[in-house]
């Protein structure tokens, strides 16, 4: 007999692992990042920051998934703390620019023990990691295709 109901059980949704993974991830992270004086979220901006140097918000808003509105006290926290700089585009006002001071980019120094802490908790094989990271960013991929 087939249950008409089984679509809504919870072991039966692909969102519940991932929102518990996600919610187990970020609280791994949350001891090492305190060291570093920052949230995760700070923490992800300060990365696409330490890889590109200098941004616009519309951009880090895209490479993040996140709205301006959770970005920009995100980056008023990060410029308070000496990280970054924000400023005008000289050529069309309505863009701010980010750029990464010279504090933030010794801070990535200290960040360098994070990814290999975060990836000792976690007992995936190198081919289990790839596995997930592929279908994670398929996901997010096609999610960001969908949103353009």
């Amino acid at each position: 007999m087939t249950d008409k109901y089984s679509a809504l059980r919870l072991k039966n949704q692909l969102c519940f692992p991932l929102y518990a993974v996600s919610n187990i991830i970020t609280r791994k992270y949350k001891p090492l990042l305190d060291k570093l004086d920052l949230t995760y979220t700070q923490y992800i901006v300060m990365m696409v920051l330490w890889e590109e140097k200098q941004v616009n918000e519309k951009l880090l808003c895209e490479a993040l998934c996140l709205k301006s509105n959770t970005v920009t006290p995100l980056l008023k926290k990060l410029e308070d703390k000496g990280y970054i700089k924000k400023k005008k585009d000289k050529n069309d006002e309505r863009n701010l620019v980010i750029t990464l001071t010279e504090s933030g980019e010794k801070l990535q120094d200290k960040a360098l023990c994070v990814p290999e802490s975060i990836a000792k908790e976690f007992h995936l094989t190198p081919e289990e990691a790839t596995s997930l990271y592929t279908i994670l960013y398929k996901m997010l991929d096609e999610e960001r295709a969908n949103n353009k």
